[in-house]
């Protein structure tokens, strides 16, 4: 006997100045709408006095509505509290393009976990300014863009990568160790829909080799942050970070390889959290919903 259809399902996120009724509001709205509440969560962060919500609603009545018609049900509610909401299919699949360089850890777990379903994505392109990572690219069936980067030709090069996001229709992009500085206007353009990995030993170790440096101090932890771009580098608001100790009786390669894999786990937690409505922006941090 085969199982019934998961019922159609939508994601709601919301900020807003705290006021009281909002839940109340908010819950009254699908429940007289035909939606069940499959799961809620809520943050208020009373030093800016502003409320955070993430709710995941059922449709009841297996109707035939169109996401569309679900938003402008809501609308009403989102202009009378002054929200900024964003209410989207739960399993539409965003459009996601990877930018690399020459280091392929994360990008390689990336295209993996995309490809046994662990993260709910479709990845159209993949955009490097060298050619290294072709063949990996090709193994998946995914377009590989080579775009050289020096300073004479940075102005054309993004040029080309704004092409990409258009006509692939991008929702979000993951510099999977992309080792460009994107233009102040791209990353403008790009805010809350781009996401960066680096090893969080900054500010101490800095430019080239960082993991080799950090061995030569003797650190007993390294990590990774992952957060949005800004045209402040590698200073956006943090989605996720991990962490990894380490000891004397590790060599510089060890200490590449623990921060590579924390790279990775980052990484791949702040796309998973972003692409899922899980992270909401709060001025120079973020709110995440688990």
């Amino acid at each position: 006997m085969s199982e019934a259809p998961e019922r159609k399902g939508y994601v709601l996120t919301l900020s807003c100045p705290d006021v009281p009724g909002i839940v109340f509001a908010v819950s009254k709205h699908f429940m007289d709408e035909g939606f069940n509440i499959f799961a809620s969560q809520q943050f208020l962060d009373e030093a800016a006095d502003r409320f955070f919500m993430r709710v995941h609603v059922h449709d009841a009545r297996d109707r035939e509505l169109t996401v569309d018609e679900v938003r402008a049900a809501f609308a009403s509610v989102g202009t009378r509290f002054g929200m900024t909401w964003l209410l989207q299919d739960a399993g539409y699949r965003s459009r996601v393009l990877l930018l690399v360089s020459r280091f392929g850890h994360c990008l390689n777990d990336l295209l993996f976990r995309t490809s046994i379903g662990q993260l709910n994505v479709d990845i159209p392109a993949i955009v490097s300014n060298h050619p290294d990572f072709a063949p990996l690219a090709a193994n998946y069936g995914i377009p590989f863009h080579h775009v050289p980067v020096t300073s004479d030709t940075k102005a054309q090069a993004e040029d080309r990568l704004r092409q990409v996001i258009a006509d692939e229709r991008i929702d979000l992009v993951v510099l999977a160790r992309y080792m460009q500085i994107l233009s102040p206007q791209l990353c403008d353009d790009l805010a809350g829909r781009a996401i960066n990995i680096h090893h969080s030993m900054l500010p101490s170790f800095k430019g080239a080799r960082p993991y080799h440096q950090a061995h030569a101090r003797g650190v007993k932890l390294v990590g990774a942050t992952a957060h949005y771009v800004t045209a402040n580098l590698d200073e956006g608001p943090i989605i996720e970070q991990e962490i990894a100790r380490v000891d004397h009786s590790m060599s510089p390669t060890q200490l590449v390889d623990v921060g590579h894999d924390v790279e990775r786990l980052a990484l791949q937690r702040a796309v998973r959290w972003h692409t899922e409505n899980r992270v909401l922006l709060n001025g120079s941090r973020t709110v995440v919903f688990r």
